[in-house]
């Protein structure tokens, strides 16, 4: 996104009170800054974004390093970097270990470097043990803020240097949205769009709703011109985002308020509109609640070229009385039927999971029923977790918490099973041709790219970086498990 520059406010004014007209103030007040330092030091200030977790906190960070871009700072490895910013998960536990390791690592460089800064944010922020950790023990932290106000980078950072203290600002609740901010996407030709916030679920395990809050959606408006520009700026591939994709639609947010939805216009409709748009050559979508993935919905991927056939469908575990105590809403049988159902209408549909080992509760019988599960459905990935015990939610006070080592065999166990078949489930592409999206050239071998099919199966062939960003037709040559060899159909 352009701006046009410091001159757009009278900086000497106060701020104004809110929305983009406010962040794009503190971005000037913070460029004028900017340009002082490098008048003085001789170079400019540099940062770096660390991430961990899902899909929609990479998409957060591209929304951090557009900030940081606009202001003047020049992007620069960790090591070296001014500012570095976490932006953190907490739906396991060793996601926390892990900050506090970097934040240690930190500690004797940042307290020898007057020009360094340290920033944390993201779902972990959200946690108010987690918040008094940090205000306890990590004095050296400049900023700490939350999963609702992203947006206040450029805010937070004038106010850390205007006051010289640590600043926590932590919402409770979102409120604010301001969307139209810079983005440095990692890829010039796919991006993410965020559809919808929050989660509804409240699944047992997981402390997603109570860090990212309750759903709001979009409204079809701001998402579709969003998606319009993504197009004109030479995005082919979007990436559509929420916590559950399939709900999307219960209520929408308008400047920062919460207005009733349309009931005749959800998930199905919104994608098929996004289909639309000139330019977009492929859609995709995550993450998919299975009891809410309608029959109109399967209907709307079988028939649009454009939807990747490619579906995200996390079961947790393959035993009904797991599911119940998870609060999954669905049983082993409903899930299969559904299963059933999408690869009956949609050819050749590529279907990845995600899978808990551990609940408090499983027994050997619950485990086997997921052992079967995983083998009847025959995933083209599963994404595989041992249960993370997370404070603040239910299953964290269950009873017949499961001891490591049976975890650990379990684990070990249900590895091998998803190893065996799926390498089986992904060949079934072997010698055809598929259309295959370029994203990079390969690390490993030279004269090599890589790309992805809309099946989202990995595939390496000869080729130089003028591919990068272009759909190639590539004949799938070798199955090497998860990934191909191919080469490319000269034209």
């Amino acid at each position: 996104m352009s701006y046009s520059g410091i001159d757009e406010f009278s900086l000497t004014d106060d701020a104004p009170k809110g929305g983009l007209k406010r962040q794009e103030y503190f971005i000037n007040k913070l460029r004028l800054y900017m340009e002082e330092y490098k008048a003085t030091k001789g170079r400019s200030l540099t940062y770096s974004v660390e991430t961990f977790g899902c899909q929609m906190n990479f998409h957060d960070s591209e929304r951090l390093e557009g900030i940081l871009l606009a202001i003047g700072y020049e992007k620069a490895p960790t090591e070296t970097a001014d500012l570095i910013i976490f932006n953190t998960c907490t739906v396991r536990e060793n996601a926390n270990l892990k900050l506090y390791g970097h934040l240690g690592t930190l500690k004797k460089r940042k307290l020898s470097s007057p020009d360094m800064m340290i920033g944390i944010c993201g779902c972990m922020m959200q946690e108010k043990d987690v918040i008094e950790n940090i205000r306890n023990k990590y004095k050296y932290v400049d900023l700490v803020f939350g999963t609702f106000n992203f947006h206040k980078l450029a805010e937070l950072i004038y106010k850390r240097i205007e006051e010289g203290k640590q600043i926590i600002e932590i919402e409770k609740e979102a409120g604010e949205h301001v969307e139209a901010l810079p983005t440095e996407r990692k890829y010039s030709f796919k991006s993410g769009l965020n559809i919808m916030y929050g989660c509804n679920n409240f699944c047992t395990f997981c402390i997603v709703p109570y860090v990212r809050g309750r759903e709001r959606s979009r409204t079809p408006e701001d998402i579709l011109e969003e998606a319009r520009r993504l197009s004109k700026d030479g995005v082919k591939e979007i990436m559509l985002l929420g916590q559950n994709v399939n709900s999307y639609g219960v209520n929408f947010i308008a400047d920062s308020a919460i207005i009733s939805a349309d009931p005749e216009y959800g998930f199905p409709e919104l994608l098929a509109d996004i289909c639309r748009i000139d330019g977009i050559e492929r859609v995709r979508f995550m993450t998919s609640h299975p009891k809410d993935l309608s029959d109109k919905l399967i209907k709307v991927i079988a028939e649009n070229s454009k939807i990747c056939k490619s579906i995200h469908l996390p079961v947790q575990s393959g035993s009904t009385k797991l599911l119940a105590k998870m609060n999954r809403k669905y049983t082993r049988e409903q899930y299969i039927s559904l299963l059933k159902k999408i690869k009956n209408e949609i050819p050749d549909v590529s279907v990845t999971t995600d899978i808990i080992v551990g609940f408090p509760g499983e027994t050997e019988e619950d485990f086997e029923e997921t052992l079967s599960l995983v083998k009847e459905c025959e995933y083209d990935q599963a994404f595989t977790f041992i249960y993370s015990k997370r404070t603040g939610t239910p299953a964290a006070s269950y009873p017949d918490q499961i001891s490591d080592d049976v975890i650990k065999e379990r684990f070990d166990r249900l590895l091998k099973v998803v190893n065996e078949t799926t390498k089986e489930r992904v060949g079934r592409f072997l010698g055809r041709t598929l259309p295959v999206l370029v994203e990079e050239s390969n690390k490993e071998l030279s004269d090599y790219v890589t790309g992805k099919t809309e099946y989202g199966t990995t595939v390496h062939f000869k080729g130089d970086k003028d591919m990068i960003g272009e759909i190639v037709p590539v004949i799938m040559k070798e199955h090497k498990g998860f990934y191909y060899m191919g080469e490319a159909v000269r034209g």
